[in-house]
């Protein structure tokens, strides 16, 4: 029986409004360096980045006696704000009724391979208290009558450890996060873009001594680029992922992460190979996932071609009927293009179908009007006759309404919900979409307490590099969570953070400003749109998630020669106001050259198919097959197991990436802790000096 929600609950899980910043206070000094008068101001840390994570290591770090600042882009305008998904996912220890294994947890999560086992173990053992602290803030998970975790399956997890407060969960992460920053009085600048970490090397190695940032408030003819000084001795990363990497993307535009940002600081990444690729709407309308629900209502798709006429593509695919709707619903928890499900007539297989008909021309459409129309020669679409594991779902759902937009409004009524407010009534009409980027699994390589390569400076969420090849759904969400956490504790324990960094650091300051004045050139041929479309057209056409040696090593070299241009010619801008967004496309170039250098040397050294791309090769072991054929194009290369095992390390030196491979980090099951033993070290601050590189 399907339960009427109510239009004022429906409103408040998708209309979801975000706290007011106070305005924040002036500069009390400035420096005049390089010919600019820039305002200064100091504390112990600042959190680069206003999302979930960012806001999480914020208030860990506030509560703990930690004098913090946050500096954003734009307050709720990043991934954890602005995406999501049919009932966007986070994962947790909790399952099967009785609680969980952490062990078991952390070998989900590092399945895939290329993950570090600690990090997948901490992780799994984090999750109970980041899930209780977000609902102690009041984040709204649901609950049976007894308080235990309503749960499902997401995407990589056997076992059902998700759960949901529905599309706009991480929206509401951040809410119940920024309420309790503003409480604590954290001061946060807003309109504010990281554009260069400052570090010195007087020591034996660089460290941070704070942020270069774009204000267009602050610009003047003293302060001709709106620069302004954010002085530090820690430094947390949170800024995300570099959404503005493709152009085939499900990201919100503007996202351009702090990957670039740690680069040019010589900071050492890891994984770049490795990034989700999944169906969703296009970024020009409303980027959205869809996964769950939307395709687990096992909608008709089909494409249309320049002169209008539909296409049921997908019944070129699959040998059956209930073979073809029985993947469609799969698309479900098996949302991200994973190459092995290409074979066998698996769901991936869906993803591929997508891509082909995109390649032609076509428009691919999602009806939730229509049952799938039968593959050719096959019986019709029936309820009554799909895969035992689907058919078992949607009977427990008890999702077996005649249409498709009815068992979507029966298990799911904010999915349509969702795109309403966004002017697409999907109970009306098709939906376009595509398959497009959406996740980075790598990035900046952190230890296990989040610490990367440059002294004092953190990277937590998307910007940091702890996912593997492949993640269960929602496992994001938690690592940020965990690993906010993480960084806090560990800045508290070393005392840096308590007082405000008072040295002088006016020469750090005025190579930075050098710097990046360097890169700004007004009579430059290359623009901000020109270096954008280069960099996403590049990236999509060459290293989506169908990809060749041959295509990737071109695609390396024209990105080399973009960014000796940059370097030899600067970027020019129009107005001010650009200038920030400026230096964050000069970044997404230096972005990709290094993720195409990783998966360059990757694909050379005998890399194979994954999670992230199929590496097609004429040499290949794996052919995907249709109901009219094999695919030969299509043929790519099989993973090899010892690629599981390690991790590809970039890190630019000069103005070349040096690159190599380091084994992950190993974590022994049969450690135990004692607590008499163990004891001291927590009392002491001990655990916090100890090296898990």
């Amino acid at each position: 029986m399907t339960v009427d929600v109510p239009q004022e609950i429906l409103d408040a899980l998708t209309d979801v409004e975000m706290p007011r910043l106070a305005a924040d206070k002036s500069a009390p000094e400035s420096l005049t360096v390089a010919g600019h008068m820039v305002p200064v101001y100091r504390t112990g840390c600042v959190v680069v980045g206003s999302g979930a994570a960012g806001l999480r290591a914020a208030v860990e770090l506030e509560r703990r006696g930690c004098n913090t600042a946050i500096i954003s882009q734009s307050a709720w305008g990043g991934t954890s704000a602005c995406s999501g998904s049919d009932k966007q996912t986070l994962h947790f220890s909790n399952t099967a009724n009785r609680g969980d294994d952490y062990f078991e947890m952390a070998r989900a999560i590092r399945a895939g391979g290329a993950m570090d086992e600690d990090t997948a173990y901490i992780e799994a053992v984090g999750s109970s208290r980041a899930m209780a602290s977000l609902q102690y803030l009041g984040l709204p998970l649901p609950q049976d009558q007894l308080g235990a975790s309503l749960r499902y399956q997401t995407d990589h997890d056997e076992v059902g450890r998700a759960t949901s407060c529905g599309p706009r969960t991480s929206r509401l992460m951040v809410k119940v996060l920024a309420e309790e920053a503003i409480k604590l009085g954290i001061p946060f600048y807003n309109h504010t873009t990281a554009v260069k970490i400052l570090t010195d090397d007087e020591g034996q190695e660089p460290k941070v001594r704070g942020i270069l940032a774009f204000r267009p408030k602050e610009s003047s003819e003293v302060n001709p680029f709106g620069l302004v000084v954010f002085q530090c001795s820690t430094l947390i990363l949170a800024a995300g992922g570099p959404g503005e990497l493709y152009r085939d993307s499900v990201y919100p535009n503007g996202c351009f992460g702090s990957l670039g940002l740690a680069l040019e600081a010589g900071i050492e990444t890891v994984n770049l190979t490795e990034s989700q690729f999944g169906i969703g709407t296009r970024r020009e309308g409303f980027p959205w996932n869809l996964s769950g629900t939307y395709v687990q209502a096992i909608p008709h798709i089909y494409s249309v071609d320049n002169a209008g006429d539909e296409h049921h593509f997908l019944g070129d695919y699959y040998r059956t009927t209930q073979e073809m709707a029985s993947n469609i619903f799969r698309k479900g928890y098996q949302w991200p293009f994973h190459a092995t499900r290409m074979l066998d007539f698996k769901s991936s297989l869906v993803d591929l179908a997508i891509h082909r008909e995109n390649q032609a021309g076509r428009r691919v459409l999602m009806d939730f009007n229509r049952n799938p129309l039968p593959v050719p020669g096959d019986k019709p679409f029936s309820l009554d006759e799909l895969d035992e594991d689907v058919g078992t779902y949607l009977a427990n759902a008890g999702a077996k309404q005649e249409m498709p937009i009815d068992r979507l409004r029966h298990m799911n009524p904010l999915a349509i919900e969702l795109y309403r407010r966004y002017k697409v009534d999907i109970a009306a009409e098709p939906l376009e979409f595509a398959v497009n980027n959406q996740h980075m699994n790598g990035g900046i390589a952190t230890d296990t307490w989040g610490r990367t390569s440059l002294q004092g400076c953190y990277a937590v969420g998307e910007a940091a590099g702890t996912h593997g090849v492949t993640r269960p759904g929602g496992a994001a969400l938690n690592a940020g969570q965990v690993f906010g956490t993480r960084a806090a504790e560990h800045i508290a324990g070393s005392g840096l953070a308590r007082i405000a960094d008072t040295s002088d650091i006016s020469a750090v300051v005025g190579t930075a400003i050098e710097e990046t004045s360097a890169l700004l050139k007004p009579d430059s041929p290359l623009d901000n749109k020109t270096v954008r479309d280069d960099v996403q057209a590049r990236m999509s056409d060459h290293a989506g998630f169908i990809c060749s040696y041959e295509s990737v090593e071109k695609a390396l070299a024209e990105a080399r020669e973009l960014n000796a241009a940059i370097r030899a010619k600067g970027v020019t801008y129009s107005r001010t106001a650009e200038i920030g967004r400026t230096l964050q496309r000069i970044q997404m170039a230096l972005a990709s050259e290094a993720v195409l250098a990783a998966l360059e040397y990757f694909i050379r050294n005998g890399g194979g198919s994954r999670g992230a791309r199929a590496v097609c090769d004429p040499e290949g072991e794996s052919l995907p097959q249709t109901r009219i054929g094999p695919l030969k194009e299509f043929r790519f290369r099989k993973e090899q197991d010892a690629h599981k095992t390690e991790q590809i390390v970039v890190q630019l030196d000069g103005d070349k990436f040096d690159i190599g491979v380091r084994e992950i980090r190993p974590f022994d099951e049969q450690a135990k802790s004692f607590f008499e033993r163990d004891w001291p070290d927590w009392l002491t601050g001990q655990i916090y000096k100890t090296s898990h590189e």
